[in-house]
């Protein structure tokens, strides 16, 4: 977090930002005037002042050059679709993220912490715990949507380099303007992201979605830690070998409903119908069959309707896969939601809850590394797979700089 003593720090790392195609040079020009004595000067001294003028001038445009040639070797850009192209002058230090996506992807760089994202609540960082040596403090992760949206001043507040979000996201559900995400851009810093994490908002069907590897590719440009990200992308790719012989057959793999249900005892449910999006990502590549694609039952992002039991037992589907329960355990879970299903009058005549097929269904929001360990969770469950599917130990150095 930037604090007084690094205001005129913050302000000349970001003169020579570029958002959008338009330059932020505030103060830029500042120093250019210039101003003549009113004293009487006799010859010999007008020309040792002539001189050293001169010279004084010499050296200061080549100081200028220099340090104009320096500059624009160390910018660099980077595009993103809604934002478009983002020049930086140099590395940004601080960010914040819009969810636990993005945060995911700084932690698998080695990067610190965002400062803010708009709910820690949703950002399970108890993931970390299957990656030797990587941990993070959520207590300093600031939580920056409340009752009314994402408020404006917080941006100001937290004087962040880099705001790691999707403006349209904001405009569409953070009850932002255009004006303030011009204001934030130019005042603070620029926005960078994407809403990868779902293809269900109507307002993201004009502009292209990225996968988790192509977004996370872009953030690696930002940060300029593109090794880093190959080396991840390398251990993605053997995980996805090693998947492959995991999952059975077409026929052979279970349809499943996933369901998003909060508290203990959940008796309404809001249903997810799986798509493209980085949020489905694991059951995806597990090739999960859907027990919701071909009902009746509309996709929450659809309508924001819930259902209830009864109309779970009308789908019957052989696996129920629960969001909302990630802060638990696998013990908590079984000893409270699935218990009070299985006592349940309607929920324990489910197929799944007699089978003992309720699980958690991962995050809504994965990175990198959630992404491996929440596949690599389920398909131990639901195709007992014998041993864990990635190196978590090169995760780990991967993310501690050790290529």
């Amino acid at each position: 977090m930037a604090n007084d003593g690094q205001s005129g720090r913050e302000s000349t790392r970001r003169e020579y930002l570029q958002y959008g195609g338009a330059v932020i040079a505030g103060g830029l020009l500042a120093g250019c005037t210039g101003g003549g004595g009113s004293g009487t000067t006799t010859a010999s001294e007008s020309g040792t002042t002539t001189a050293a003028t001169t010279e004084a001038a010499t050296e200061t445009e080549t100081e200028t050059e220099t340090e104009t040639t320096t500059e624009a070797a160390e910018s660099y850009s980077v595009s993103i679709e809604p934002v478009g192209e983002v020049t930086f002058d140099s590395v940004p230090e601080t960010w914040i993220a819009n969810n636990g996506s993005w945060a995911d992807m700084g932690v698998a760089l080695g990067l610190d912490a965002p400062m803010g994202v708009w709910l820690p609540g949703r950002y399970h960082t108890q993931y970390y715990d299957e990656i030797p040596d990587v941990s993070v403090d959520k207590s300093s992760i600031r939580q920056l949507w409340g009752d009314s949206g994402v408020g404006k001043e917080q941006f100001y507040e937290l004087n962040a380099d880099v705001h790691i979000a999707d403006p349209n996201f904001l405009l569409n559900r953070g009850q932002w303007s255009e004006a303030d995400i011009e204001e934030i851009s130019t005042q603070v810093g620029p926005f960078f992201g994407n809403s990868i994490f779902s293809r269900g908002y109507a307002w993201h069907e004009d502009y292209r979605y990225y996968t988790l590897y192509e977004a996370f590719e872009k953030f690696a440009q930002v940060f300029q830690r593109e090794d880093r990200f190959e080396a991840f992308e390398q251990v993605h790719e053997e995980f996805q070998s090693n998947l492959a012989p995991v999952v059975p057959a077409q026929g052979e793999r279970p349809s499943a409903a996933v369901v998003w249900a909060g508290g203990d005892e959940p008796e309404e449910f809001y249903p997810y119908v799986i798509d493209e999006g980085t949020s489905f990502k694991h059951l995806n590549d597990l090739k999960v069959n859907d027990a919701l694609a071909t009902t009746e039952v509309r996709d929450f992002y659809s309508n924001r309707g819930a259902v209830d039991f009864e109309t779970l037992l009308e789908v019957d589907p052989e696996v129920l896969l629960v969001r909302g329960q990630e802060a638990k355990t696998r013990e908590e879970f079984q000893n409270t939601v699935v218990s009070f299903m299985e006592n349940h009058e309607v929920a324990g005549e489910l197929t799944a809850v007699q089978n003992d097929d309720v699980y958690r269904a991962g995050a809504l929001y994965q990175g990198p590394i959630t992404n491996l360990v929440v596949t690599d969770r389920l398909a131990r469950t639901l195709y007992d797979a014998d041993e864990r599917l990635f190196d978590a130990q090169r995760v780990a150095d991967i993310a501690n700089g050790n290529l």
